[in-house]
């Protein structure tokens, strides 16, 4: 599989204004290209693609306006057209939103090297156009007898550069195990297991908070378009990437811990975005990182060969009682111990949804991702459905025999009816005991 490799390096004076330099390059290609494909299409109902594009960027160099493109190295020009088709790409199979012009300030800078504008060997990395290697800051070696086949570098708001160098690599697989985890999120602590463990959450963003204060506090002193107002923005932004680095590392170590002992990880699918419009859990529920929290567990499980299982969002873990299966009618935030009505059983909200979500688990995976389990009336006490087996062949259906069509005698005890665990099933009505079923036109 593809996988990314990303270090830090500190440029000499001359590389950081080349790179300067290809990063302005690479956004007024990307701009233009992306107003040029717009305007066709919106005038004359054209679309233009990647290799009209390219040619309008050996027109744009010969112009006296644009004559810069032609200082700087010709293949990140050349990948910034190749972005511009694979967002529009994105798009067209409703993917992605419409794409969106770069912006100076708010963009990051970036540029991407193929393998004809680098070179690497014996751990110096060189790109096009520039004399010398970058001092990259080797944090881990590549894996063994691999080259990297793009580069891709970047800088962030707050001044740091970053390669990136994408490989062909094969994890090293982890030994099978038999355990099973049920992952619940939470504020107050981060996850809660199904098996009683509870990871604090560290509230990175809340440790630096007074210093984010006086840093902002300064910044909206400066004047505004000067250089200490310049300097004032990159301290805030410093302030920033130290929090977003110590929360990455953590989740990094979490998630690490957890697919290396267990085989099936079950989480719930959380709509963070509506999460978020909840103004006093907002800034709390950033902090957690909830959705980058999944995407870590989602990309190292297919790498060390586990099971990550999605529950429905909609699936009550915390209302559902682990003992009996019963349902309390109301489970407000506050309430974080909460007893069962029906059996007398005390539950703790977070471990209780942890052990829910692991007993889910198994449904979801046997009907699909976009499964939910169900559960029957409050006559059965919210017990989850198991699947039945198909009923034989009632009256009235073709045998696949002789087209004739089968007399069984109705049975005076009929089999009962259960509702599918899974919605959205192979059965038109979604119930696995229905009676009547579409005969095979290969069979007539």
């Amino acid at each position: 599989m593809k996988r990314a490799f990303k270090y830090r390096f500190h440029p000499t004076d001359a590389q950081a204004a080349e790179l300067s330099r290809t990063f302005g390059c690479v956004r007024k290609v990307y701009n233009p290209a992306l107003a040029a494909r717009s305007e066709a299409w919106t005038t004359r109902k054209e679309r233009v693609g990647y290799g009209q594009t390219s040619a309008m960027l050996t027109s744009w160099k010969r112009t006296e306006e644009l004559s810069c493109l032609a200082e700087v190295s010709s293949v990140p020009l050349q990948q910034a057209l190749r972005h511009v088709q694979a967002a529009f790409v994105g798009f067209w199979e409703k993917r992605s939103q419409y794409p969106r012009f770069k912006s100076k300030r708010k963009s990051g800078a970036s540029a991407e090297y193929t393998r004809s504008a680098f070179r690497y060997a014996d751990g110096r990395l060189t790109l096009a156009k520039m004399a010398e290697p970058l001092h990259v800051v080797w944090s881990r070696p590549l894996p063994e007898g691999v080259e990297p086949s793009t580069v891709t570098v970047s800088r962030d708001s707050a001044g740091r550069r970053f390669a990136s160098l994408l490989c062909t690599d094969i994890p090293t697989p982890t030994p099978v195990t038999t355990a099973a985890v049920g992952i619940d999120a939470g504020l107050t602590s981060l996850v809660t297991l199904s098996t009683g463990e509870k990871v604090a959450n560290p509230k990175h963003e809340r440790r630096d908070r007074a210093r984010l204060v006086r840093a902002h506090r300064a910044l909206s002193r400066k004047e505004k378009s000067s250089n200490n107002r310049a300097k004032a923005r990159t301290k805030v932004a410093r302030i920033h990437a130290r929090i977003a680095d110590r929360r990455r590392d953590h989740l990094h170590q979490l998630t690490t811990r957890l697919v290396r002992a267990n085989q099936t990880l079950v989480i719930e699918d959380l709509t963070v975005r509506n999460m978020l419009k909840n103004q006093k859990l907002a800034r709390a529920t950033t902090d957690a990182a909830w959705r980058e929290l999944r995407s870590i567990l989602n990309y190292k499980a297919a790498w060390y060969g586990r099971d990550l299982i999605t529950v429905d969002r909609w699936f009550p873990s915390s209302k559902l009682c682990s003992a009996c299966g019963a349902i309390a009618e109301a489970m407000p935030l506050n309430v974080r111990e909460w007893t069962c009505g029906n059996c007398g059983t005390t539950h703790n909200r977070d471990e209780n949804a942890a052990i829910n979500l692991l007993a889910a688990g198994p449904a979801v995976s046997a009907c699909g991702t976009g499964a939910r389990p169900q559960w029957e009336s409050s006559s059965r006490l919210g017990r989850f459905v198991v699947k039945q087996e198909t009923p034989p062949a009632m009256v009235g259906i073709p045998s696949s025999q002789g087209g004739e069509e089968v007399k069984d005698a109705p049975s005076s005890n009929p089999p009962r009816r259960h509702r599918s665990p899974c919605r959205g099933s192979s059965s038109g009505s979604g119930r696995a005991g229905s009676s009547h079923t579409s005969p095979d036109p290969a069979a007539q």
